[in-house]
């Protein structure tokens, strides 16, 4: 899998750490997921990542391949 980014910050009114992935946004709602603690944050977001991944695969949609310099979208 290529690797993308993930933000995790801290809610003080959630009282979570709230993920979002940047090369993401405009497709899936953001945050994307959160967690109790930021290893249970980051581990929920990889899932994300990987789920959405594997739909957009079996959609035949494009997704974002970090691997090429253009940082083009790519089906």
């Amino acid at each position: 899998m290529k690797p993308y980014s993930m933000t995790i910050e801290w809610s003080e009114d959630d009282q979570l750490f709230l993920v979002t992935i940047p090369e993401f946004v405009g497709r899936v709602a953001m945050p994307c997921t959160d967690g109790k603690t930021y290893e249970e944050a980051a581990r929920h977001g990889q899932e994300v990542v990987e789920t959405f991944l594997e739909i957009w695969r079996q959609e035949g949609k494009p997704f974002l391949n970090l691997g090429c310099s253009c940082r083009r979208w790519h089906s």
